[in-house]
């Protein structure tokens, strides 16, 4: 018996007083127990959890209030250089108030791939955060567009709601719709050759900064 037959049989022994007609879905699994001691979602301990773990990664995260959003975008975009950046449907109005409208670019009809690699940046929403793990998760939602936004431009500036900052993985698995094109993003894109020389950059943005909107 090799190594795989040996595993099947394991699992095949696991199920044998599992009927036949039971689905996955028929029974739940309670995590409850994950979930003790978790501080709650959008609390300041929270939030400063999550900059922790992001700044860990080499994404910088600034705390602003409601008033000081719009110029915190503004003032990220300028640190930046960025001379155009593409800006999703749906993202808040309040947020972009002090965008020079050339400046932004629409992705409705879709900007081909070419253009968007010529763009200096894109600000988006997110669906959630998880602190423990210092995650961006997008689901395509309001304000975040389609997947290949965040994906061909060089910088991704996130916006995040304080409340929307979620301590753990349990969280933000029950909070999310697995139906959804879900995107998990743990600091910028990084990647090593076998030597492990790190390269940034390769498979999504170099670079990624947040604000979180307490």
């Amino acid at each position: 018996m090799n190594a795989r037959e040996e595993v099947l049989n394991r699992i095949r022994r696991a199920l044998r007083d599992v009927p036949e007609s039971e689905r996955p879905e028929d029974v739940p699994v309670l995590r409850h127990y994950s979930l003790r001691g978790s501080p709650p979602a959008g609390s300041r301990k929270t939030v400063e959890w999550l900059a922790e773990r992001m700044a860990d990664y080499g994404a910088p995260v600034r705390l602003v209030t409601a008033e000081t959003a719009a110029a915190a975008v503004a003032q990220a975009l300028a640190a930046r250089g960025a001379g155009s950046v593409v800006i999703p449907r749906g993202f808040p109005r309040e947020w972009r108030a002090e965008l020079a409208p050339e400046r932004v670019l629409r992705d409705d009809p879709r900007l081909p791939v070419n253009e968007l690699d010529l763009v200096d940046g894109v600000v988006t929403t997110v669906a959630i955060a998880i602190a423990d793990t210092g995650t961006l998760v997008l689901d395509g939602g309001p304000g975040q567009g389609r997947r290949a936004l965040t994906l061909v431009p060089d910088y991704h500036l996130c916006v995040v709601r304080a409340e929307q900052v979620l301590a753990g993985v349990p969280e933000a698995l029950a909070r999310l719709d697995p139906m959804r094109p879900l995107t998990f993003v743990s600091g910028p894109s990084a990647t090593s050759d076998i030597e492990l020389d790190r390269v940034e950059g390769v498979h999504g943005p170099r670079t990624l900064e947040a604000l979180v909107v307490i």
